[in-house]
């Protein structure tokens, strides 16, 4: 039982998938989304290399994007702080000790000196204390000289003290720090005496007055190091050639560009590009919602859409391993202008110039080209006229391709006359007119595939199907004379209408030519094929009459399916008539039988009724061709009554209810039929007997 439940809920789950258009188009959606983000991620994102250093790197391997070099950057930043000296920082103190001491000996010396009550002998004892380095008496009895002399020496020594003081005294440097001074002291105009007694007064002094500073020199490093510019590596950079030993820089790189395996993927970039076809696909879809409705709610067309989106996306990817250039948009831009029309064509051109960039990693010059060849190629097939017209369109966007490159490189400046300059130009000029011409190859070579398995109806395939030399026109032509030249003049009524209302005037002439197959099964029951004046419908009940008249629209669905026309041909051909009264039988009918046993369902076309503009239009133009030409005397005023008259009937029997045409636009119809049908009817000057072969005369004089 619960298998059976299991069952019944996944068969009620797809039938209603199945009827659940809008179920349908989310998952279509969904499934184009992630085919092309799974595309665009594989091809933009790129690939990872098992190197190690010192081994050959089994590919030439050139930089994706621009990128900062971290290893020659760190390189230069530790060469530049290497050359910096320590940092220290000056001891005041240490000064102010020595020229402290230097004070207090002088100060001292002038006293001892000075003092009445000491003979020359104590003096010189005293002093010899006073001096750290036991010097003999007779030198330093040289103290006992004049005042001014002991100043004089004093302000000479503070002066060369402070001076080497302040040159900075490192650690180690207090030996060349004296010898500076004693240098200084040498020069002194004093006797060698008290320039000995100076040196060793304030030898002991000399000390370290620069202490190292970590911090401060630290900081100077980190100064040094920022003051250096990054090392910037441009996209397409050489990094490894194939078979080169990878050294530590060249790793390094790679590194830095996330491209060696076990490397943490760039979760960022998958998000981004993620968001961004996001943002992409609610904006197309804004778009479709304006102008392409129908495509946007039939899931079919939609799928064709996306089909045709990824197959370009699929060539966008194969052409840009041999040039940017080639990359061919214009094909896909050319099929959706084909089938879907020039308004949809734009944004999807837009879109695949997009996908361009990502996938060539944001090159302008091919955006460009992409995009201005693919706008070339919406106005080279808007109107087609003929299949080769498609072929016409990939000329025009080689050309087009030719010039946007030409510029580019004049607006770069990468034109020169050196050789490996004119080889690259010459290529990408080649590339660009390759791209052209694959594009219309392509489109032409998939078009009839996707018309036959999607069933749409291209321009293409109406221009063909209105060759006269079509097996059913021919078959027409000579079967059902009068149903052939029926149908050209309704052809005309409707593309005239068509064009009025801005409906697709060449599927209305189309389909006029062929909304009449179905009297080809029994050309000789309709009026417009009895030649010879005689009427099988006289010897034939009147039911079995409207049963043979009102069946031609299945015949010609039936007829038209077997010679493969496209659905909406045959969708005219099956609803021209509607569900529209058999008026001549059923009053036949009337008359031979009484009203109660008359079912007027048995004299209505089976229908259904026209569910397009361009069936309503044949419908209506079909009435007012058989009508207007059943008039005696179809003056202008007789056959605008009567065009109005028919569509009143159609209007009020409920035949357009279901057409989408809007009482404007009948309006504007019925001006283009009275237009059309009053010059076929126009009064002629009716000229006499005599009048007649006198013009016949001289008409044959002047041939």
């Amino acid at each position: 039982m619960k298998i059976k439940t299991v069952l019944g809920n996944l068969f009620n789950r797809s039938v209603s998938f199945k009827d659940n258009r809008n179920l349908q188009r989310l998952v279509l959606v969904i499934a184009i989304f992630l085919t092309i983000y799974g595309l665009l991620a594989i091809v933009s994102m790129p690939a990872r290399y098992d190197l190690t250093v010192g081994r050959p790197s089994p590919r030439t391997i050139y930089a994706p994007r621009d990128f900062i070099d971290e290893y020659s950057t760190s390189q230069l930043r530790d060469q530049a702080a290497d050359a910096v000296d320590d940092v220290y920082d000056y001891n005041p103190a240490v000064l102010e000790r020595a020229l402290g001491r230097i004070g207090t000996f002088f100060d001292t010396v002038l006293e001892v000196k000075d003092d009445p009550d000491l003979e020359d002998d104590e003096k010189v004892k005293l002093l010899q204390d006073e001096i750290p380095e036991e010097l003999p008496a007779a030198r330093v009895e040289s103290l006992l000289t004049d005042r001014t002399t002991l100043r004089d020496l004093q302000g000479r020594l503070n002066n060369s003290v402070r001076e080497v003081f302040e040159q900075g005294i490192g650690e180690g440097e207090t030996d060349a720090a004296m010898r500076r001074l004693s240098r200084e002291i040498a020069l002194y105009p004093f006797n060698s005496d008290l320039k000995r007694i100076a040196e060793v007064v304030i030898e002991p002094y000399i000390a370290q007055n620069m202490v190292y500073s970590a911090q401060a020199t630290e900081e100077r490093k980190e100064e040094v190091r920022s003051e250096i510019e990054p090392v910037v590596i441009l996209r397409n950079t050489l990094i490894v050639s194939e078979g080169e030993p990878v050294t530590e820089r060249q790793l390094a790189q790679l590194e830095s560009l996330g491209l060696i395996v076990g490397q943490q993927a760039d979760y960022l970039g998958y998000i981004g590009l993620f968001a961004l076809l996001v943002i992409i696909f609610i904006l197309v879809g804004i778009y479709m919602y304006i102008f392409g409705s129908g495509v946007l709610n039939n899931p079919k067309l939609l799928l064709l859409m996306g089909i045709i989106t990824i197959i370009t996306l699929g060539f966008i990817v194969a052409a840009n391993f041999f040039s940017g250039y080639l990359i061919p948009v214009a094909m896909g831009v050319i099929l959706i202008t084909v089938i879907f029309g020039y308004k949809l064509a734009v944004i999807i051109n837009l879109v695949l110039a997009l996908m361009v960039g990502l996938v060539t990693g944001g090159d302008f010059s091919y955006i460009l080209v992409a995009l201005l060849g693919g706008l070339v190629s919406i106005y080279a097939v808007t109107r087609l006229s003929q299949r080769s017209d498609l072929a016409r369109a990939g000329f025009y966007v080689a050309v087009t391709n030719v010039a946007v490159i030409i510029a580019t490189y004049l607006f770069f400046g990468n034109v020169s006359l050196e050789y490996n300059s004119l080889i690259d130009f010459s290529y990408s000029v080649a590339a660009g007119i390759g791209s052209g011409l694959l594009s219309s190859v392509v489109a032409i070579g998939l078009l009839p595939y996707l018309e036959s398995l999607f069933g749409v109806t291209t321009a293409i395939t109406l221009l063909e199907l209105s060759n006269p030399n079509h097996p059913l026109l021919r078959q027409m032509l000579m079967k059902a004379p009068g149903t052939y030249y029926h149908s050209m003049m309704v052809s005309n009524l409707a593309e005239a209408a068509a064009e009025s209302v801005k409906a697709d005037s060449l599927l209305a002439r189309v389909g006029a030519y062929y909304h009449d197959i179905g009297k080809l099964k029994r050309p000789y029951f309709f009026s417009e094929n009895q030649l010879s004046g005689e009427n099988p419908h006289t010897k034939l009940s009147p039911n079995l009459s409207a049963l043979i008249i009102g069946a031609h629209p299945k015949d010609g669905m039936e007829m038209g399916c077997k010679h493969r026309l496209p659905e909406a041909i045959l969708d005219i051909a099956v609803q021209h008539h509607g569900t529209s009264m058999i008026s001549f039988f059923y009053q036949q009918a009337l008359e031979q039988s009484d009203r109660e046993t008359v079912s007027a369902d048995n004299f209505r076309y089976e229908g259904p009724k026209p569910q397009s503009k361009e069936a309503a239009i044949i419908m209506l133009a079909d009435a007012v061709e058989a009508g207007v030409r059943s008039l005696s005397k179809p003056s202008s005023n007789r056959v605008e009554t009567m065009i109005k008259r028919m569509f009143k009937e159609k209007l009020d029997d409920g035949q357009l209810d279901q057409s989408d045409l809007t009482l404007k636009e009948l309006d504007q119809i019925a001006d283009a039929f009275v237009y059309i049908m009053s010059g076929i009817y126009h009064s002629r000057i009716e000229y006499p007997e005599n009048a007649l072969k006198a013009e016949l005369e001289r008409s044959s004089a002047v041939k």
